[in-house]
């Protein structure tokens, strides 16, 4: 959940030099900057779910970084820097020690409060960047997870209970019970 934080412009390189030294978050959309709330328990256990997955079936030059890592997007004139709840990246060549312009994989765990940005603006940014192959939303109030894959022009693939999911751009497949294990009965899991 984001909520405005400064409404006159602001430049990029003012934006990520002060965000190296505060104890907030905040991203920054075409010139805004909007402070980052703190997530629920659901949200955490979930997004540590996929993190740990991930992370122990994942070898460099591939990482997987989570919500305290930025990603920058720029395209054309406009310039945007978000910190996705995972993100994994193959870089060869460090871009930063506080972003990341490169991934191959984002996801994002959805709050009623998200929802707008990341099914609206973060969907358009996210499918601009080059490299990314899948975008994963993770409801945390539902065993529900929506995926969208460059190779299929962005369009929305559906996972429920039963299902596995399979992330091809790390070969990694989950099942669905397995993302939610952790929060099975506040998502009606039995």
């Amino acid at each position: 959940m984001s909520h405005a934080f400064k409404y006159e412009f602001t430049h990029f390189d003012d934006y990520l030099n002060t965000e190296q030294d505060t104890e907030i978050r905040h991203e920054y959309v075409d010139g805004q900057i909007y402070a980052m709330s703190g997530a629920s328990a659901a949200h955490n256990l979930l997004a540590g779910e996929l993190f740990a997955a991930l992370h122990a079936n994942t070898e460099p030059p591939c990482h997987v970084f989570m919500s305290d890592m930025k990603l920058v997007i720029k395209q054309q004139d406009k310039q945007f820097a978000y910190y996705p709840d995972v993100m994994v990246a193959c870089d060869t060549q460090e871009e930063s020690a506080y972003y990341r312009q490169q991934p191959i994989l984002l996801i994002e765990v959805l709050s009623p409060s998200t929802q707008r940005t990341d099914l609206g603006e973060k969907l358009a940014n996210y499918s601009s960047i080059p490299s990314l192959r899948e975008y994963l939303i993770v409801s945390q109030d539902t065993p529900h997870l929506q995926l969208f894959r460059r190779r299929t022009n962005w369009q929305a693939e559906y996972y429920y209970a039963g299902d596995m999911l399979k992330l091809e751009s790390v070969d990694l497949t989950l099942a669905v019970e397995q993302i939610y294990r952790r929060i099975r009965q506040q998502v009606g899991l039995a």
